[in-house]
Protein backbone atom coordinates (compact mmCIF):
# COMPACT_ATOMS: atom_id res chain seq x y z
CA UNK A 1 0.00 0.00 0.00
CA UNK A 2 1.09 3.69 -0.77
CA UNK A 3 0.75 6.54 1.65
CA UNK A 4 -1.26 8.75 -0.18
CA UNK A 5 -0.30 11.27 2.52
CA UNK A 6 2.63 13.42 3.04
CA UNK A 7 3.95 13.70 6.37
CA UNK A 8 4.36 10.63 9.32
CA UNK A 9 2.69 7.23 8.24
CA UNK A 10 -1.06 7.44 9.94
CA UNK A 11 -1.97 5.08 12.58
CA UNK A 12 -5.77 4.54 13.76
CA UNK A 13 -6.32 2.98 17.03
CA UNK A 14 -10.05 1.41 17.15
CA UNK A 15 -10.59 0.72 21.11
CA UNK A 16 -13.38 1.52 23.83
CA UNK A 17 -11.13 1.16 26.75
CA UNK A 18 -9.60 4.63 26.99
CA UNK A 19 -6.91 4.56 29.77
CA UNK A 20 -5.49 1.44 27.26
CA UNK A 21 -6.56 3.80 24.07
CA UNK A 22 -4.18 6.95 25.64
CA UNK A 23 -1.49 4.49 26.92
CA UNK A 24 -0.94 3.15 23.25
CA UNK A 25 -1.41 6.80 21.64
CA UNK A 26 1.56 8.34 23.67
CA UNK A 27 3.91 5.18 22.73
CA UNK A 28 3.33 5.54 19.28
CA UNK A 29 2.95 9.60 19.08
CA UNK A 30 6.97 8.61 20.68
CA UNK A 31 7.97 7.22 17.27
CA UNK A 32 6.61 9.93 15.17
CA UNK A 33 3.14 8.49 13.74
CA UNK A 34 0.02 10.69 13.12
CA UNK A 35 -1.98 8.40 15.67
CA UNK A 36 -6.17 8.72 15.68
CA UNK A 37 -8.52 7.07 17.54
CA UNK A 38 -12.15 6.15 18.11
CA UNK A 39 -13.96 3.60 20.08
CA UNK A 40 -17.26 3.12 17.54
CA UNK A 41 -17.04 0.86 14.50
CA UNK A 42 -18.97 2.76 12.40
CA UNK A 43 -16.51 5.90 12.77
CA UNK A 44 -13.74 3.57 12.48
CA UNK A 45 -15.25 2.41 8.55
CA UNK A 46 -15.69 5.54 7.74
CA UNK A 47 -12.33 7.32 9.12
CA UNK A 48 -9.89 4.75 6.99
CA UNK A 49 -12.07 5.63 4.01
CA UNK A 50 -11.35 9.33 4.75
CA UNK A 51 -8.13 9.36 6.12
CA UNK A 52 -6.47 6.80 4.81
CA UNK A 53 -4.34 4.90 7.53
CA UNK A 54 -1.32 2.45 7.31
CA UNK A 55 -2.19 0.64 9.88
CA UNK A 56 -5.72 0.55 12.05
CA UNK A 57 -5.14 -1.42 15.84
CA UNK A 58 -8.67 -2.68 15.78
CA UNK A 59 -9.89 -4.12 18.81
CA UNK A 60 -12.28 -7.31 18.16
CA UNK A 61 -14.48 -7.03 21.26
CA UNK A 62 -15.91 -3.30 20.63
CA UNK A 63 -19.40 -2.60 21.65
CA UNK A 64 -22.16 -2.15 18.79
CA UNK A 65 -20.43 -3.57 15.70
CA UNK A 66 -17.46 -5.98 16.75
CA UNK A 67 -13.82 -5.96 15.32
CA UNK A 68 -14.51 -8.63 12.83
CA UNK A 69 -17.67 -6.76 11.18
CA UNK A 70 -15.23 -3.67 10.78
CA UNK A 71 -12.62 -5.62 9.91
CA UNK A 72 -14.65 -7.13 6.98
CA UNK A 73 -15.64 -3.41 6.05
CA UNK A 74 -12.17 -2.12 6.05
CA UNK A 75 -11.24 -4.93 3.89
CA UNK A 76 -13.76 -4.28 1.23
CA UNK A 77 -12.21 -0.79 0.14
CA UNK A 78 -8.55 -0.45 1.94
CA UNK A 79 -5.56 -2.56 1.74
CA UNK A 80 -4.18 -0.70 5.03
CA UNK A 81 -2.62 -3.26 7.69
CA UNK A 82 -4.86 -4.64 10.18
CA UNK A 83 -3.59 -5.65 13.89
CA UNK A 84 -6.05 -6.93 15.78
CA UNK A 85 -6.10 -7.25 19.56
CA UNK A 86 -7.91 -9.52 21.78
CA UNK A 87 -9.14 -10.31 25.16
CA UNK A 88 -10.13 -13.78 24.35
CA UNK A 89 -6.95 -15.97 24.10
CA UNK A 90 -9.24 -18.92 22.43
CA UNK A 91 -7.05 -19.56 18.98
CA UNK A 92 -11.20 -19.11 16.95
CA UNK A 93 -10.90 -16.21 17.90
CA UNK A 94 -7.44 -15.35 16.26
CA UNK A 95 -8.37 -17.43 13.19
CA UNK A 96 -11.72 -15.84 12.82
CA UNK A 97 -10.18 -11.92 13.14
CA UNK A 98 -7.54 -13.27 10.46
CA UNK A 99 -10.03 -14.57 8.10
CA UNK A 100 -11.89 -11.78 7.12
CA UNK A 101 -8.33 -9.67 6.35
CA UNK A 102 -6.02 -9.27 9.51
CA UNK A 103 -2.58 -9.06 9.04
CA UNK A 104 -1.50 -9.49 12.39
CA UNK A 105 -3.07 -10.08 15.92
CA UNK A 106 -1.72 -8.83 19.60
CA UNK A 107 -3.66 -10.75 23.22
CA UNK A 108 -4.57 -8.60 25.72
CA UNK A 109 -3.05 -7.27 27.99
CA UNK A 110 0.38 -6.53 25.91
CA UNK A 111 3.78 -4.32 26.26
CA UNK A 112 3.21 -1.35 24.85
CA UNK A 113 6.37 -1.70 23.23
CA UNK A 114 5.80 -5.41 21.93
CA UNK A 115 2.45 -3.32 20.20
CA UNK A 116 4.72 -0.57 18.74
CA UNK A 117 7.37 -3.09 17.32
CA UNK A 118 4.57 -4.99 15.44
CA UNK A 119 3.50 -1.67 14.32
CA UNK A 120 6.90 -0.58 13.22
CA UNK A 121 7.45 -4.17 11.67
CA UNK A 122 4.21 -3.71 9.70
CA UNK A 123 5.66 -0.19 8.56
CA UNK A 124 8.49 -1.43 7.24
CA UNK A 125 6.89 -4.04 4.51
CA UNK A 126 7.48 -3.21 1.62
CA UNK A 127 4.25 -2.43 -0.50
CA UNK A 128 5.72 -3.98 -4.31
CA UNK A 129 6.60 -7.69 -4.42
CA UNK A 130 9.98 -9.35 -2.94
CA UNK A 131 12.67 -10.78 -5.40
CA UNK A 132 10.23 -11.27 -8.70
CA UNK A 133 9.28 -7.50 -8.85
CA UNK A 134 8.79 -6.67 -12.72
CA UNK A 135 7.84 -10.10 -13.56
CA UNK A 136 4.87 -12.16 -13.41
CA UNK A 137 4.99 -16.02 -12.92
CA UNK A 138 2.33 -18.50 -13.92
CA UNK A 139 1.36 -21.37 -12.31
CA UNK A 140 -0.44 -23.56 -14.19
CA UNK A 141 -3.71 -22.11 -14.39
CA UNK A 142 -2.93 -19.04 -11.54
CA UNK A 143 -1.06 -16.13 -12.60
CA UNK A 144 0.91 -13.60 -10.19
CA UNK A 145 1.68 -10.36 -11.39
CA UNK A 146 4.71 -9.34 -9.50
CA UNK A 147 4.34 -6.18 -10.22
CA UNK A 148 0.89 -5.10 -10.23
CA UNK A 149 0.09 -6.97 -7.34
CA UNK A 150 -2.43 -8.75 -8.87
CA UNK A 151 -3.82 -12.76 -9.06
CA UNK A 152 -5.99 -14.32 -11.01
CA UNK A 153 -7.10 -17.90 -11.39
CA UNK A 154 -8.71 -19.40 -14.99
CA UNK A 155 -8.80 -15.11 -15.85
CA UNK A 156 -10.65 -14.58 -12.70
CA UNK A 157 -9.16 -12.41 -10.22
CA UNK A 158 -8.51 -13.61 -7.03
CA UNK A 159 -8.80 -10.95 -4.22
CA UNK A 160 -6.17 -11.59 -1.55
CA UNK A 161 -5.46 -9.52 1.66
CA UNK A 162 -2.16 -7.81 1.54
CA UNK A 163 -0.24 -10.67 3.70
CA UNK A 164 -1.57 -13.04 1.55
CA UNK A 165 -0.28 -11.51 -1.57
CA UNK A 166 3.11 -10.96 -0.04
CA UNK A 167 3.22 -14.61 0.83
CA UNK A 168 2.44 -15.95 -2.18
CA UNK A 169 4.65 -13.39 -3.76
CA UNK A 170 8.10 -14.70 -1.73
CA UNK A 171 6.82 -18.28 -2.48
CA UNK A 172 6.15 -17.98 -5.90
CA UNK A 173 10.04 -15.74 -5.86
CA UNK A 174 11.50 -18.94 -5.63
CA UNK A 175 9.60 -21.27 -6.63
CA UNK A 176 10.24 -25.18 -5.39
CA UNK A 177 12.54 -24.10 -2.97
CA UNK A 178 11.19 -24.89 0.75
CA UNK A 179 10.74 -22.27 3.45
CA UNK A 180 10.67 -22.36 7.15
CA UNK A 181 7.91 -20.30 8.96
CA UNK A 182 10.66 -18.39 10.05
CA UNK A 183 12.25 -17.37 7.03
CA UNK A 184 8.35 -16.51 5.57
CA UNK A 185 8.00 -14.55 8.89
CA UNK A 186 11.17 -12.40 8.42
CA UNK A 187 11.05 -11.90 4.29
CA UNK A 188 7.13 -10.87 5.06
CA UNK A 189 6.72 -9.50 8.41
CA UNK A 190 9.98 -8.19 9.33
CA UNK A 191 13.46 -9.90 11.07
CA UNK A 192 12.69 -7.94 14.52
CA UNK A 193 8.87 -9.56 14.48
CA UNK A 194 7.71 -11.04 17.43
CA UNK A 195 4.90 -13.31 17.75
CA UNK A 196 3.91 -16.79 17.04
CA UNK A 197 5.18 -18.01 13.99
CA UNK A 198 2.30 -20.55 13.64
CA UNK A 199 0.26 -17.24 12.14
CA UNK A 200 2.09 -18.54 9.15
CA UNK A 201 -0.32 -21.57 8.74
CA UNK A 202 -3.34 -19.42 9.22
CA UNK A 203 -2.58 -17.78 6.46
CA UNK A 204 -1.16 -20.30 3.80
CA UNK A 205 -4.89 -21.77 4.87
CA UNK A 206 -6.82 -18.99 4.07
CA UNK A 207 -4.90 -18.50 0.50
CA UNK A 208 -5.49 -22.22 -0.22
CA UNK A 209 -9.08 -21.59 0.02
CA UNK A 210 -8.99 -19.01 -1.98
CA UNK A 211 -6.99 -20.38 -4.45
CA UNK A 212 -8.83 -23.63 -4.58
CA UNK A 213 -6.25 -25.24 -3.76
CA UNK A 214 -6.05 -28.95 -1.82
CA UNK A 215 -3.33 -29.48 0.74
CA UNK A 216 -3.84 -33.18 0.57
CA UNK A 217 -2.64 -32.67 -3.57
CA UNK A 218 -1.90 -29.19 -3.56
CA UNK A 219 -0.94 -27.32 -7.15
CA UNK A 220 -0.18 -24.15 -5.92
CA UNK A 221 1.63 -24.36 -2.05
CA UNK A 222 3.13 -27.32 -0.87
CA UNK A 223 3.55 -28.01 2.94
CA UNK A 224 7.15 -29.56 3.32
CA UNK A 225 6.78 -31.70 6.54
CA UNK A 226 9.14 -30.26 8.89
CA UNK A 227 10.21 -27.17 7.24
CA UNK A 228 7.67 -25.04 5.77
CA UNK A 229 6.00 -24.63 2.50
CA UNK A 230 7.37 -24.23 -1.20
CA UNK A 231 5.67 -22.82 -4.54
CA UNK A 232 4.92 -25.15 -7.54
CA UNK A 233 7.10 -24.66 -10.52
CA UNK A 234 6.27 -22.21 -13.12
CA UNK A 235 5.01 -23.49 -16.18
Amino acid sequence: MTDSHNGPPRVLIVDDEEPLVRLVERYLSREELAVESTGDGDAAVELVRTHDPAVVILDLGLPGMDGIEVCRQIRRFSDCYILMLTARAEEVDRLIGLSVGADDYVTKPFSPRELVLRVRALLRRPRQAPAGDGRSVTLGELHIDLAGRGVDLRGVPIDLTPTEFDILATLVAEPGVALSRRELITRVWGQDWVGDSHLVDVHIGHLRRKLGDDPVSPEFIHTVRGVGYKAGTPR
